[in-house]
């Protein structure tokens, strides 16, 4: 399988992630692929048109994308137990999924106007809002967090924390959701975390 892929990206690092816990990293035949939303990737198109990783081709050339499918699948070829399948630890893996990838967004897009030549400050206002408010719902969960079985909504989640280690350093995380941050230690010591922490390059 051909993984279009970047060190940067927390939504390829999910992919990653699942693929190290599920035992299978080595099936994956990662592609250096540059996705820029002001300069679409033809290379990705050839497989993906709207120029997004992580892109997955299969052995059989068809194409998975975006992370939320392609980490079920990769769970479900190597019969693993990321998705929980029924009940109670079902539902709150995938709202920690939803949680993670919604927080994520909203990081991509709060950095995406900071960089910009002239940022709309009531963006930023409304992006900062909206990560403090979730950190703090975050932290009142860390004691759930810590007891639920791990899942997608673990991998996913991290995933946000470490990228708001990565590009909100300033924001100081840690200092508004500390139960979160030591939580997120634990994680972090993972095999899987450490292998995958995003990098320059």
């Amino acid at each position: 399988m051909k993984l279009h892929w970047s060190p940067k990206s927390p939504y390829v690092r999910k992919v990653m992630i699942c693929a190290h816990e599920l035992g299978i990293s080595d099936e994956l035949e990662l592609v250096r692929s540059v996705a820029a939303m002001r300069k679409p990737n033809t290379a990705i198109m050839a497989h993906n048109p709207l120029s997004k990783i992580p892109t997955l081709v299969r052995e059989d050339g068809s194409v998975l994308f975006d992370s939320v499918v392609i980490c079920e699948y990769l769970n479900e070829r190597a019969g693993g137990v990321l998705f929980p399948s029924q009940g109670e630890d079902r539902w709150h893996a995938l709202r920690w999924h939803a949680f993670g990838d919604g927080l994520l967004d909203a990081l991509i897009l709060w950095r995406n106007e900071r960089e910009r030549e002239a940022p709309l400050q009531v963006l930023l206002e409304a992006f900062d809002l909206k990560t403090r408010a979730s950190l703090e719902m975050l932290d009142a969960e860390a004691q759930a967090l810590r007891a639920a079985p791990f899942s997608i909504g673990h991998v996913t989640l991290g995933c946000a924390l470490g990228y708001l280690d990565y590009r909100f350093d300033a924001l100081g995380w840690r200092a508004i959701a500390p139960a979160l941050s030591t939580w997120f230690e634990t994680l972090r010591a993972r095999p899987s975390f450490a292998a995958t922490e995003p990098i320059e390059g």
